[in-house]
């Protein structure tokens, strides 16, 4: 539990035991006196004589210090309420004692406590259902990786077979042709870049679990930037006949991390190249704002079901959850570009519907 969240536990206990006790007490007060008054008009009915004992005990004084006896009987029954709520303080510490040893306990039956503390028994069924709801995605996130890592791991036998058996043949094979030489060396090049690729997804993972992200910001030209980074893709591009279609003003300055916003735009156009549809258009928009700059992202493929657009960003996640890695990367480009945006004090948003997927980055103008 939170020091925070226990602070307001301790706040609603004690607000809930003060305010029953003050309405104990202005009940109390409010009988006694009624009390006292209809007694004195009952009791005045009677003729009452000196020397008699029921008048000389009670009467006489009563009538000479009322005051003082309605303080006398005040005092006495705000003691027995003080006993009977330190009682009771005594019996719900006890109560929560006993609820807070549920708050680790990893069942989701809900904590259950005395009808006066329904505030205190609301704020720790919260607490525990984050912590279940916390643990759930740390487990689910930490297998996430474990798997992707026994994937990778597998994965990286195939290339690394290729390139050791076609390298193999070039050393053995003295006699082997112009043509057969060149396809080997082909291959063994687009497997060794694949093998890089595998490689680089290990430090990814690597580089997000012990780097701390800071800000090294400096003044860009955003549509220079997204020129450069989509004629970078165009070898990609051609193997799926894509094009790219940006709609932008000639000049739009940004102050901003230069590299990793560059790592922001390469991991969404990575992505929509790799789940675009053959000889369909990405195009890229930017639009000024009254106080900042929006880009979408859009590009024809198979719509993102709901339940995964909703996870899209979290670490380890991947669209295709299939052993192969030909698409998408490790699970955590979207992620670290989130991340990166947010800590540029943006948004990142996806949508997707009728076959067509939709990534909108806000940026704030820096103050």
């Amino acid at each position: 539990m939170s020091n925070r969240k226990a602070s307001y536990l301790g706040k609603d206990l004690t607000r809930a035991i003060f305010f029953r006790c003050v309405v104990m007490v202005i009940i109390f007060t409010v009988g006694l006196i009624f009390t006292f008054f209809i007694s004195a008009l009952i009791l005045s009915r009677f003729t009452w004589y000196a020397g008699d004992f029921f008048y000389e005990l009670l009467l006489r004084p009563i009538n000479n210090h009322p005051i003082l006896f309605l303080s006398v009987c005040w005092l006495l029954g705000f003691i027995v309420i003080l006993v009977i709520s330190w009682k009771r303080i005594i019996r719900y510490f006890d109560t929560i004692v006993e609820a807070s040893n549920d708050l680790v306990s990893k069942n989701d039956e809900l904590i259950r406590l005395p009808r006066e503390l329904k505030q205190v028994e609301d704020q720790m069924n919260q607490i525990k259902q984050e912590a279940i709801r916390n643990e759930r995605i740390a487990r689910e996130a930490e297998q996430r990786k474990n798997d992707l890592i026994v994937y990778l791991a597998h994965d990286l036998k195939t290339p690394l077979t290729s390139v050791i058996g076609y390298l193999t043949l070039l050393r053995d094979e003295l006699d082997i042709s112009k043509e057969l030489r060149q396809k080997y060396t082909s291959i063994s090049l687009d497997k060794a870049v694949r093998l890089e690729d595998l490689i680089n997804e290990f430090f990814e993972i690597t580089r997000f679990n012990l780097s701390q992200l800071t800000l090294e910001t400096s003044q860009v030209n955003l549509t220079r930037m997204l020129e450069q980074i989509t004629f970078e893709f165009q070898p990609l591009m051609e193997e799926k006949n894509l094009t790219f279609q940006l709609d932008s003003p000639i000049h739009i300055d940004m102050k901003c991390d230069v590299s990793k916003m560059e790592r922001v735009f390469d991991n969404i156009i990575r992505n929509a190249v790799s789940y675009s549809f053959p000889d369909s258009t990405i195009s890229i928009k930017i639009t000024e704002e009254k106080q900042g700059v929006t880009i979408r992202f859009s590009n024809k493929g198979n719509t993102i079901p709901e339940e995964k657009l909703t996870r899209i960003f979290e670490r380890f996640y991947r669209l295709d959850s299939s052993r192969s890695t030909n698409t998408g990367g490790a699970g955590v480009g979207l992620a670290i570009a989130k991340e990166i945006v947010e800590i540029h004090k943006g948004t990142i948003s996806v949508s997707s519907s009728d076959d067509n997927i939709e990534f909108n980055i806000y940026l704030p103008t820096p103050s």
